[in-house]
């Protein structure tokens, strides 16, 4: 993913929620709505989520130093798994909360307008902040679904965008709803169970954003293709016959440690084998860019020994 992306879709979203919780506050304080509130904390949530993405992204570009060789790329997944916290703790348990309060002590909405007016401006707002995430996504998503895309996108940034606001536009038509079917049957319990729902909505993708920025937290691997590239750019056919064995680790979206036990002949000498490394790591770093850290370990090929 390009940083200018990613940072791109952030923005869009920060704006464009920073803009919907004001509105959302205001309308909260004019008809008492449940929904509303639960949505205007929802908003505050995501504006914070998107500040800790835009700091994670500064943060990682630091320079490595003794104490953190590899640098600081892993930054980015620490701040992309804080977000899933916030908006469980914050979004998802405050809008349950919320919404059993209201169920439990229903009160009707007044001054309908507000709410409905701006329920229908935050969608308009919130489509725009989609439109420009799933554009900058569709520039590195070639072939793969969006489900796949987001299992395997290596930089966090969009996949946490995308699913925010996928979930802020599913919480509006839910609040929407909820709204609507307390002003069409005068009960404030609708309100309620439309608040609950978008708690449960909340809780839902947070999960799923735990889960994703957690497996990059533990060190994933480079995708098949990468992987693939990087065996085939590492045999010259000449000094270097095979790749014996060979691991690959992500130490940030655009950072990959490539460590791999490669076959040359016996009767090499050790300038002949220092130079076929030094060329394979030019050639990998060509055909992978992103491959920046390399180590390549020359060894005898032995069927009958190698992983």
């Amino acid at each position: 993913m390009s940083a200018s992306g990613g940072t791109k879709a952030i923005v869009a979203a920060l704006a464009a929620n920073l803009a919907i919780a004001v509105a959302k506050f205001v309308a909260f304080l004019f008809s008492g709505s449940s929904s509303m509130l639960a949505e205007s904390v929802h908003s505050v949530a995501d504006s914070g989520n998107q500040g800790l993405l835009l700091l994670g992204g500064k943060k990682a570009q630091r320079e490595a130093t003794p104490q953190h060789p590899f640098g600081y790329g892993r930054e980015r997944y620490i701040y992309a798994f804080l977000v899933s916290i916030v908006l469980f703790t914050v979004g998802g348990m405050f809008a349950i909360y919320e919404g059993y309060e209201k169920i439990h002590d229903p009160h009707p909405i007044e001054a309908w307008y507000w709410p409905v007016g701006v329920l229908v401006f935050a969608i308009i707002a919130e489509s725009f902040s989609f439109r420009t995430a799933i554009r900058e996504s569709n520039e590195i998503r070639g072939k793969l679904s969006w489900t796949q895309f987001v299992k395997r996108a290596k930089a966090p940034e969009l996949p946490v965008v995308l699913l925010e606001d996928l979930g802020a536009l599913v919480g509006l038509v839910l609040a929407l709803g909820g709204v609507g079917l307390a002003l069409l049957t005068g009960n404030g319990v609708w309100d309620g169970i439309g608040t609950l729902c978008i708690g449960v909505l909340l809780i839902a993708i947070a999960i799923v954003l735990a889960a994703e920025t957690k497996s990059l937290l533990l060190g994933e691997a480079a995708g098949v293709e990468e992987v693939e590239k990087i065996k085939a750019a590492a045999v010259d056919g000449t000094v270097v016959t095979r790749v014996i064995h060979m691991r690959t680790l992500h130490l940030g979206p655009e950072e990959l440690l490539v460590a791999a036990k490669i076959a040359v002949e016996g009767n090499d000498t050790a300038t002949e084998v220092a130079d076929a490394i030094n060329a394979a790591e030019a050639r990998i770093r060509e055909a992978v860019p992103i491959a920046r850290v390399i180590y390549l370990e020359p060894d005898i090929y032995r069927p009958e020994a190698a992983e």
